[in-house]
């Protein structure tokens, strides 16, 4: 009989041989075979990477690594990964436990051949047609011993060396490939006993003893105490199929927790539950009644699932994935799972009451998260929370919370986890975060925070941190980053799968970076090839749990909202301002010097001096033949400016206040900008005597790139008395908590809104230990000039770099000779970029792959095909000369070489540009203060007093400020903030305009503005008016000791307050003490007049109301 395999000697004698070999083997000796099925497998491994060009791994170069580099690739789809760890598994237990089955075998056999023609349909011939497989049958063969040996030769003698193949698919680009790999493994049809093998594999990976061929019932297997058993071919006395047995029964010990049905892969699946599952859940036979645990309806199983081994898809979603019904409650509907659930998770779901949860949910008031012990949760934290568990509890499985930065996510998370825990309403949590520092982060929180008669979250429950993987039954939190779960569930190293149960709430922190804002990520490069791939992984995770999900942030992405919908709570930047739990920016100091203004020009015939970062030499380039310009956007990166650094560093150094107790955080383009930024400071400060140790830098590459050395460095930011200015690239733009910033100044530029507002939010925390009110942004590069006008709802996704790929696609279908000319020469430009920055390993394989050139004189003959060089042209001019025809065979030529091509997009090679030195000298010509769109001060009092007298009869708020300030609300005073603030009027800005028009420093509140402007009152600062107004009640009253306490800590509030209420008393401090009621009895039911006789002494400032 001929061999299945036979069909691959034209490209792979090798895999034919070993195919043939697994053939022969099948009767005689079934270990042997499978032991050559895993050989088959690993050699097509090795052929995959021969075919593309892919370096083996230098460290742990073993089978199962080898996959999961082609699978990070994009090269080996699910089914085929599943195909490829049931051969291994089953080799190494041929090899260690004497497998030795003649089924495994047979059921291996068809597999591997399943395999065989994929890789034949993506690396062969893209039209082949594979013939159905025939099942070897048992013959005795006379020479059996001689066919064998001649085979093993064979074997032995193609196993030395694997070369790559020339084939169809040689022409075609490893997306297509990838593209081929995916749509062909999706229409491979299994069989149902290849697929109830894969299941085998995948339930053994949850956690449950599977193996269709000798776990069954008819073999005699039954449960057993302490075994977690997927029993094949369970009996029942259901009449729907195969005489009722259902392909498995699952048993926690002696408890019937379970029935699965396996199908092919071509079967609708939730049809599946209805029509099968159901009816073997009802009709378990009598005799088996002492496995029942309880009976829920006419059901006697309380969970089931259907699957035909396909990985859940989206867009086929009723022929995918595992579906799951919960039989317990009618209204249950089927749902399909990304994985199994575990022993451990089936009896985590059978002890859940949710419906009791939700009830101790609504019945448990919030007063502990409010106690001033304990979190001291704000009113609009906890208005967050109540706004995640009425979502939760109306059964929403995504939740979106958006907070802006500093107003205490991770202190609501905290309290929120409380209460979910507390309640039981959920077992075990995910705190999913993108970075190890935001974990670290929340792990101090956990461990610091009182929340329960004086005991932390870490110490009341189990909580396992960043470093641990895996988790228990005592497990409560798990505080984990996305890349460390894409490894466990995407590119497993282990044998073990987490259970899609193992978490019932996942949290997720910094929730809008789904896409990478932080260059400086290096944990992420490796395993994303790009920011549809990162936010693809990123969802994967996100997806893979049966959890509710809850995320956090405080800049919704367009993705964001994809996920986890549209936020159910808002509290924005400037409502956490005008309530005063943030501090605002004052006006901005816009600098501008000669260069920034000017440019950095050259005249033709004028040197440069550039500097090749690859090579670290300074060299001269040729005269140059034109003048050329410099604009503000390519300082310090086209360009590297000294003069320009030093000058706005000298104009802001002592500005900063290295002697005070505010830090400072500088923005630079790139680590060598901060270098040159910190080198510069530390002369300036050096000079006056500071501390060396005053400045640092903090980026991804300080300590060589430990992790736990950044991490350090940003703790010592934080919590010692230095450094006290820090420059960052963007290793410190999101969810890192330093109260001490005062003062921000951007180095460079930033087109994304979003990412501004992280940074922003840097300096928005409040610190009282410091006296801080505001903090001020330095802008010499002009920041504000650049920033895109995009809505925070907007997907800021970077622009890569066009590479190879993309060009040799444009080639291929550009129409005129001009159009095919440009793009030639594009590659050739590109090509001359590559080559002063290629790895040896991408080198060798480019040289091999164009048959000898190397990157330079591949791209010299290249475009000496094109272009014709004359006399009488510059040199740098190059004009097509070329008939159609010879520019046809050119383009056939370079597509020829689009594997070479490729190798080079695949490199890795950190890409370092050439760039400028420039000493041109600079200054400061102008410093200014940005008050909107009003550029110097007076302008912008002046617009102010025009919308005050505009708006004075249609904003009643407004007019109750000028008319009756006594009954003014906090709710009024806050919508009249609001709608100030929406045109750009606020506190902060309105007293340092005054400042810098009169040069008084008065510190006046919005009430005190709006009174001047309107009815001409004297300017008086907050302070000065809520003591004298206190003074005057103290004199014309006699309190008691008591009472004048009270009236202390009431005045302290005030000086933090604008508006004195019944509602004042309603909150905070106030509320714990009692409230309004409590307090008024201290003052023998007149506190009401109290403070209708304290607001008409705070508004005696000789305003004339007519």
């Amino acid at each position: 009989m001929k061999s299945n395999f036979e069909y691959l000697k034209r490209y792979w004698p090798a895999l034919a041989q070993i195919g043939a070999a697994a053939e022969n083997y099948l009767y005689s000796d079934p270990n042997a075979c499978i032991y050559k099925l895993g050989m088959f497998g690993e050699r097509l491994i090795l052929e995959i990477f021969a075919f593309e060009h892919i370096p083996e791994p230098t460290v742990d170069n073993t089978h199962s690594n080898r996959i999961r580099l082609l699978k990070r690739e994009g090269l080996i789809p699910k089914k085929i990964d599943d195909i490829l760890y049931a051969i291994r598994k089953t080799r190494n237990n041929a090899v260690h436990s004497g497998e030795d089955s003649v089924d495994d075998a047979k059921i291996l056999l068809q597999m591997t051949y399943n395999l065989s023609t994929w890789f034949m349909e993506v690396y062969g011939d893209w039209g082949y047609i594979p013939a159905d497989f025939v099942m070897p049958e048992k013959v005795v063969l006379p020479d059996y011993e001689a066919i064998i040996k001649e085979q093993e030769d064979k074997i032995a003698a193609l196993s030395h060396q694997v070369e790559s193949v020339s084939t169809q698919a040689s022409n075609k680009s490893t997306t297509e490939r990838v593209q081929k790999a995916e749509t062909t493994s999706e229409n491979m049809e299994l069989s149902e006993a290849e697929t109830r093998y894969l299941i085998d594999e995948q339930l053994r990976k949850y956690g449950w003893e599977a193996d269709t061929n000798n776990i069954r019932y008819s073999k005699g297997t039954r449960p057993q105490k302490g075994k977690n058993f997927a029993i094949a071919e369970w009996p029942t006395d259901s009449k729907v199929s195969k005489n009722g047995y259902a392909d498995y029964a699952l048993f926690v010990g002696l408890q019937l927790v379970g029935i699965v049905e396996a199908k092919k892969a071509n079967i609708d699946i939730p049809s599946v539950i209805d029509y099968q599952c159901k009816d073997y859940a009802q009709l378990i036979k009598p005799e088996h009644n002492e496995y029942v645990i309880k009976q829920w309806g006419s059901y006697k199983v309380p969970f089931v699932f259907a699957t035909n081994g396909r990985k859940y898809l989206k867009q086929i979603e009723t022929k995918s994935g595992i579906w799951f019904l919960d039989l317990r409650n009618n209204s249950n509907a089927p749902k399909a799972l990304q994985g199994w659930i575990s022993p451990q998770g089936i009896m985590e779901l059978l002890e859940k009451d949710i419906s009791s949860a939700n009830a101790t949910l609504q019945n448990t008031p919030f007063d502990l998260l409010r106690d001033p012990d304990g979190l001291n949760l704000r009113e609009y934290q906890i208005r967050a929370i109540e706004a995640a568990e009425k979502a939760v509890i109306d059964g929403k499985q995504t939740v979106l919370l958006s907070m802006a930065t500093g107003t205490g996510k991770t202190r609501t998370i905290l309290g929120m986890i409380y209460r979910f825990i507390k309640s039981d309403r959920f077992k075990r949590v995910l705190f999913l975060v993108d970075r190890t520092a935001l974990g670290e982060q929340a792990a101090d929180v956990f461990r610091e925070v009182k929340i329960e008669e004086l005991m932390t979250l870490d110490s009341i429950y189990n909580i396992k941190g960043l470093d641990e993987k895996e988790i228990d039954k005592e497990t409560k939190i798990h505080i984990a980053t996305v890349q460390s779960l894409v490894k466990r569930i995407l590119y497993p190293e282990s044998d073990t799968m987490p259970s899609v149960t193992d978490y019932d709430l996942i949290v997720v922190d910094e929730a809008h970076r789904g896409y990478i804002l932080d260059k400086e990520m290096s944990e992420t490069e490796m395993l994303y090839r790009n920011q549809d791939d990162y936010i693809s992984k990123y969802r994967t995770v996100i997806e893979y749990f049966d959890a509710v999900k809850v995320a956090l942030t405080a800049t919704p992405a367009l993705h964001t909202t994809e996920i986890f919908g549209k936020p159910v709570f808002n509290y924005s930047y400037r409502e956490a301002v005008i309530d005063g739990y943030l501090v605002d920016h004052d006006a901005p100091h816009n600098i501008k010097t000669k260069l920034r203004v000017e440019g950095i020009n050259y005249q033709k015939g004028e040197q440069l001096a550039i500097y090749d970062p690859v090579t670290g030499e300074v060299m001269n380039s040729a005269d140059l033949e034109d003048d050329m310009k410099f604009e503000i956007d390519s300082f310090n990166r086209e360009v590297i400016t000294e003069p320009f650094n030093r000058t706005v560093l000298n104009e802001i150094a002592w500005d900063l206040n290295p002697d005070g107790k505010g830090k400072t955080l500088i923005y630079a383009v790139d680590d060598n900008h901060a270098d040159l930024i910190v080198k510069i400071l530390k002369e300036i400060y050096s000079e006056g005597g500071v501390d060396n140790d005053a400045v640092m830098k903090i980026t991804g590459s300080v300590a060589g790139g430990n992790k736990k050395k950044i991490s350090e460095a940003i703790k010592r930011f934080k919590n010692e008395s230095n450094p006290k200015v820090v420059v960052t690239v963007d290793l410190l733009t999101t969810g890192i908590d330093v109260p001490e910033i005062v003062n921000l100044v951007f180095m460079r530029r930033i087109k994304s809104r979003i990412l501004f507002e992280q940074m922003l939010g840097r300096a928005t925390r409040l610190c009282p230990s410091i006296g801080k009110t505001n903090f001020e942004i330095y802008d010499p590069v002009g920041v504000y000039e650049s920033l895109q006008d995009v809505s925070n709802m907007k997907p800021v996704v970077t622009n890569p770099s066009t590479t190879f790929e993309d060009l040799l696609s444009g080639l291929s279908v550009a129409k005129t000779d001009d159009e095919k000319a440009y793009l030639i020469d594009t590659i050739v430009a590109k090509l001359q970029r590559k080559r002063s920055n290629v790895s040896e390993k991408t080198l060798e394989q480019f040289i091999y792959l164009t048959g000898g050139q190397d990157i330079d004189s591949f791209a010299k003959s290249i475009r000496n095909n094109n272009i014709k060089r004359s006399a009488d042209v510059l040199e740098t001019v190059g004009v097509p000369l070329v008939s159609s025809t010879e520019m046809s065979s050119l383009v056939d030529d370079i597509i020829k070489n689009k594997e070479a091509f490729l190798v080079l997009d695949r490199d890795k090679v950190q890409h370092k540009r050439p760039v400028i030195i420039d000493n041109h000298p600079d200054e400061v010509i102008e410093r200014t203060r940005g008050y909107g769109e009003g550029q110097k001060p007076e302008d912008y009092l002046e617009s102010f007093k025009e919308f005050i007298s505009t708006n004075l009869n249609t904003i009643a708020a407004l007019k109750t400020v000028c008319t009756k300030p006594s009954e003014l609300t906090r709710e009024s005073l806050k919508g009249l903030k609001l709608e100030l603030d929406r045109h750009n009027f606020t506190e902060n800005q309105l007293n340092t305009a005054w400042k810098e028009m009169t040069n008084q420093d008065i510190a006046a509140d919005i009430i005190a503005f709006i009174r001047q402007q309107a009815l001409g009152s004297n300017l008086i600062s907050h302070e000065t008016r809520v003591k004298n107004a206190f003074a005057k009640l103290r004199l014309n009253h006699t309190f008691n000791k008591t009472q004048l306490d009270w009236l202390n800590r009431i005045e302290k509030v005030m000086l933090e307050e604008t508006v004195l209420d019944k509602q004042t008393f309603e909150i905070g401090a106030f509320k714990n003490a009692g409230g309004f009621t409590i307090i008024d009895r201290r003052f023998g039911g007149k506190l009401n007049e109290i403070i209708v006789e304290l607001n008409k002494y705070l508004y005696e400032d000789g305003g004339n109301v007519a």
